[in-house]
């Protein structure tokens, strides 16, 4: 096992030494490194350890001006660091039965993406956990995240070139944890969606949120586990009717966000009626038929901003990725090749 996170704060749980009136108190960033010394980090101040007093001057002491957003974690500030940096701060807000398991998750994202580097993942640039506070800090994202985009929050309405590039950035990003070339291990992230899908100034897209990801065991190509985590709406169904999680199951995700990105639609949408809430369910059907494939084009997409070979071309994907048996869907390294030939061929047909 690469990560050392975990077993390393257990075995100093275990320690006589410990102090047992302290939860968990924040520790170097050495403390908590990967076993191998050899595994590169991800930037000279990829981990940084904050206090809760420099969490409280970088946000003006969490003021509603700062809110960016809320999840199932907490809230998340602007926050601006002490040497001037614009950072995202995510601040943990969980009722106590849930306690445990945001430690977890918190733990989980620390480790992990401690020891990644990649353009395509949001740069985690250090954390807090000060006495029973526990926030992460990461790079700001100007853009926000692509569902707010595809939604209609966002006042720009996005063309198909654009959309084409997060969908390969986004791509880059699953292929590259699911490679198993930065830790040895492949990652599965286990809770990609669009919203968890952020865009940076240029409109590059980065993965974030990494609280469920799971390491897949040394050897092997599945965990099973008892409990699904994830979100509704981005369940891969062989995940959810076994308890077999593969890397499969990211790419059954992936599929979902080519479709929101396709038509702009949710991928749950409770306002509709019972048969048409699951955008896969409501759209599976007609992704390989070019007539009825038109009807389900984004309204707020250009017309000239895309060609219906690009369009049937990343259909196609989309429904491959979707399908019901893991062992039918594409790779993310194939995504990511598809994707390129996607975005070559609109631009070249637009060109022309």
């Amino acid at each position: 096992m690469p990560f050392g996170f975990v077993s390393a704060w257990k075995k100093r749980r275990r320690s006589k030494s410990h102090d047992q009136n302290e939860s968990w108190t924040y520790k170097p960033v050495e403390y908590w490194q990967l076993g191998d010394q050899n595994t590169p980090s991800k930037r000279p101040y990829g981990s940084s350890v904050f206090t809760l007093k420099e969490m409280e001057k970088a946000t003006c002491s969490f003021s509603e001006e700062n809110l960016v957003g809320k999840g199932g974690f907490g809230r998340v500030y602007r926050g601006v660091l002490r040497s001037g940096e614009v950072v995202a701060i995510k601040k943990m807000e969980l009722p106590p039965f849930k306690a445990a398991e945001g430690e977890r998750e918190f733990r989980v994202e620390v480790d992990i993406l401690s020891s990644l580097d990649h353009p395509n993942l949001v740069p985690l640039i250090g954390y807090c956990a000060d006495g029973k506070h526990r926030f992460l800090v990461y790079e700001f994202m100007h853009n926000g995240n692509l569902q707010d985009h595809l939604n209609g929050i966002s006042e720009n309405k996005m063309g198909w070139p654009l959309r084409l590039k997060i969908a390969l950035g986004a791509a880059r990003g699953l292929a590259y944890l699911h490679s198993s070339s930065a830790v040895g291990i492949p990652i599965v992230h286990r809770d990609f969606k669009s919203t968890n899908v952020l865009l940076s100034a240029n409109f590059e897209a980065k993965i974030s949120d990494f609280g469920l990801a799971k390491l897949m065991p040394e050897g092997q190509e599945m965990y099973v586990t008892t409990r699904v985590q994830g979100t509704f709406g981005y369940f891969d169904p062989e995940y959810t009717s076994t308890g077999k999680l593969t890397l499969q199951s990211d790419v059954y995700a992936f599929g979902v966000v080519l479709l929101e990105l396709l038509t702009g639609r949710r991928a749950v949408d409770l306002n509709q009626g019972p048969t048409d809430q699951n955008l896969v369910l409501q759209v599976r059907h007609i992704l390989n038929d070019r007539k009825k494939l038109r009807k389900v084009i984004d309204p707020e997409m250009s017309r000239s901003s895309y060609t219906m070979e690009s369009i049937v071309m990343f259909a196609n994907l989309a429904s491959r990725c979707v399908r019901s048996e893991s062992s039918d869907r594409p790779s993310m390294v194939e995504c990511v090749k598809e994707l390129q030939l996607i975005f070559s061929t609109n631009i070249k047909a637009l060109g022309s």
